[in-house]
């Protein structure tokens, strides 16, 4: 038995031996293999983890918005729970514990726009009503170019057909009749539910709404009328009154000195208010990608922290005594800190400010403390106050285009300064220094990378591509930051001792300058860059690409490039619908490859956003829309470019031949249930939303 056994082991050990012979690989292969392994232990180093955080948490609030119905909120933190304490047990494992902590985190961001959603549920309005009279306070007031626009915290609603009662609503008034943040008022209005996405796949302005605790839109009719309050204003609306009266009062005097488009873009500047900026004046800077000035950002709280530091701290430089005994650099940076603040409450506290805020504060508060702050550690935590305090930022273009530029320049420069600075100490080195030639180049590269950056998301959003950007950032961007920036915020701290005119006036210089170039350029031929829409997956996977250049370090950063080209052939190649139908108008695409367009009712909104996500130059309003569309008064016919007749059926008398002969019936009207052929009627749009 022993010998057998021997035997045996000899055997075992043999077929092992003979299993476990590694298979051959050439040398290249194998190099390349040991290549791969180290750079991966490269990128998986501790501190290497944290910019990917963001990341993770983004993706699960994405995985949110996914979801066919809400989601249980004891289950998602029950979830993250589960997740974070495996993750803690797993902190040893080299392998486990990055891929527990990813799914931690795509759970904790699972988990916080779910608490978020139950938080602020609110009543939604479900069906139209006429005659509501509403009585409330005026939380915000917005003025546009054609009519104001107030959110009213809602008292008291009643109305004939109203089910529900919305606790907030959002109105449009006549144009100068809005009256101020904290008043009680009185009105009647028409209220719609919030209008849902325009097409498949397009923004949803629902969702929005939801989130700002709007239950409802509509339109005031007749005057609005004060009221006595029944009890005192909240806290915060006192707070809110305070904000929008100083708001208006600085916006009074900037249009006292800069009329016309020079003053609506300075107080948009300063205040945020931009709804005044004349149509000519805003496709311009849309076409000429300056639009990005328009929208407080980055750019306009480094300019503003930047120009308080360097102010605060050349005055007290003055002083020798105290500026060699104490750190008067901390002191400007706190100064910094305090004025970027007072500008984020001023401007309005929108997503792409809150970002900018956070990150400039991280900056200062960096330089109080002796560390480098401009880093993707620091952009990292930004983009996660900004997740946590509202994850449905995630969706909107300002919190995408803001942290693709923000993140694509401070990788540029933490990899482009080394190079930027090499050979500066050499003789031809200091010349091109003090001749401006280094700070030219870092100008046209962060045009450059942040137009890069950012021009998916432009392509997704609006359609647009802007060839002339970085040509009209260069030519347009430093009289902005050298000259009006600076301007206006002097002049604000000027304004309350009388003396900001001039520099008012001098600020419009700047704006002026701006206008001119954005004109100019928006004029040029090819200026203006359509694209088609394209689905969500480009966007997705474009994004990992960019992620992927951004925060990776070694060689593989590469891949990034990869995966963008086939986000880019992907996009290029989307597939554009044949028919669209929303609340009140129809399209259909004919053999000529244009969409035919039939309007049933009078808003013309959907119109608009068909025309530019088709990549169409048509406006709305042209006369030639309908082309395509043979009309009699029952209805109207068009035929696709395979010969499919399309019916939109107007009159009850054109289902009975349109059943028969078309392929699609469409119909403002509820159909008959004799129809044999499909139909996309009243009851179905009403149910799905817009349809392509």
């Amino acid at each position: 038995m022993a010998g057998r056994a021997g035997e045996r082991a000899q055997t075992w050990d043999a077929g092992r031996a003979r299993s476990a012979s590694p298979v051959r690989l050439p040398r290249g292969a194998q190099d390349a293999l040991e290549h791969i392994r180290t750079w991966l232990i490269a990128e998986v180093a501790p501190g290497r983890l944290m910019p990917w955080l963001p990341i993770a948490f983004g993706t699960g609030i994405v995985v949110y918005f996914t979801a066919e119905r809400e989601p249980n909120v004891v289950a998602s933190v029950a979830l993250f729970g589960a997740l974070a304490l495996a993750a803690v047990l797993a902190r040893g494992r080299p392998l486990a514990f990055p891929l527990l902590l990813a799914l931690a985190t795509i759970a904790a961001g699972f988990a916080t726009a779910t608490l978020k959603s139950a938080a602020l549920a609110h009543t939604i309005l479900q069906r139209p009503a006429w005659n509501v009279a509403i009585t409330g306070w005026i939380e915000v007031r917005e003025e546009r170019a054609r009519s104001d626009r107030i959110v009213v915290k809602v008292h008291a609603i009643e109305g004939a057909r109203l089910k529900e009662a919305p606790e907030r609503v959002r109105v449009s008034v006549r144009k100068g009749r809005a009256p101020p943040v904290g008043s009680f008022v009185a009105f009647t209005a028409r209220l719609e539910p919030p209008r849902g996405p325009l097409r498949p796949g397009g923004y949803d302005f629902a969702r929005d709404l939801y989130f700002h605790g709007i239950g409802a839109t509509g339109l005031a009719f007749g005057a609005i009328r004060g009221a006595d309050p029944p009890r005192p204003a909240s806290a915060w609306l006192r707070y809110a009154a305070f904000i929008d009266g100083l708001r208006d009062a600085i916006d009074r005097r900037i249009r006292a000195s800069l009329p016309g488009d020079v003053g609506a873009i300075a107080s948009a500047l300063i205040t945020g208010k931009r709804d005044t900026i004349s149509p000519a004046v805003n496709d311009a800077m849309y076409i000429s990608s300056l639009a990005h000035v328009l929208s407080i950002s980055g750019y306009h709280m480094a300019v503003v922290a930047g120009v308080v530091f360097f102010v605060v701290r050349a005055l007290l430089a003055l002083a020798p005594a105290l500026a060699l005994r104490r750190s008067i650099k901390k002191w400007a940076a706190l100064a910094a800190l305090l004025a970027a603040a007072f500008y984020l409450v001023l401007s309005g506290a929108e997503v792409a400010t809150q970002r900018a805020f956070i990150m400039t504060a991280i900056v200062l508060v960096g330089i109080m403390a002796d560390r480098s702050a401009l880093t993707l550690r620091n952009l990292a935590l930004a983009a996660l106050g900004v997740l946590m305090v509202a994850p449905e930022a995630v969706v909107h273009p300002s919190f995408q285009m803001s942290f693709a530029a923000t993140l694509a320049l401070v990788a540029a420069y933490e990899r482009g300064l080394p190079w930027m600075m090499a050979g500066a100490d050499t003789p031809l080195g200091a010349r091109i220094a003090l001749w401006g030639g280094r700070e030219i180049v870092m100008l046209v590269l962060a045009s450059l990378v942040a137009g890069l950056a950012t021009t998916l998301y432009a392509a997704y959003h609006f359609h647009r591509l802007a060839p002339y950007g970085v040509f009209a950032n260069l030519l347009a961007m430093p009289m902005v930051s050298l000259v009006a920036m600076p301007s206006g915020v002097l002049a604000l701290v000027a304004l309350p001792f009388g003396f900001d005119g001039p520099l008012w006036r001098l600020m419009g210089v700047g704006i002026e300058w701006m206008i001119t170039v954005a004109v100019w350029v928006a004029s040029l031929p090819g200026a203006v860059g359509r694209i088609a829409a394209f689905g969500v997956g480009p966007l997705l996977i474009g994004t990992a690409g960019l992620v992927l250049i951004c925060l990776l370090r070694t060689p593989l950063r590469w891949g990034g490039a990869a995966v963008l080209a086939v986000a880019i052939l992907w996009a290029i190649q989307a597939v554009r619908p044949d028919v669209l139908v929303a609340d009140g108008a129809f399209a259909v695409r004919t053999a000529g490859a244009r969409l035919a367009i039939l309007k049933t009712g009078h808003d013309s909104f959907a119109i608009r956003e068909w025309l530019a996500a088709d990549g169409d130059s048509r406006l709305p309003g042209d006369a030639r829309l309908a082309e395509g569309f043979s009309c009699d008064p029952a209805g109207c016919i068009a035929r696709l470019p395979d010969g499919a007749l399309v019916s939109v059926a107007l009159g009850p008398d054109a289902f009975e031949e349109d059943c028969r002969r078309a392929a699609l019936v469409l119909s403002p009207r509820t159909a008959p249930p004799f129809c044999r052929a499909t139909i996309i009627d009243r009851t179905v749009w009403r149910q799905t939303g817009a349809l392509a």
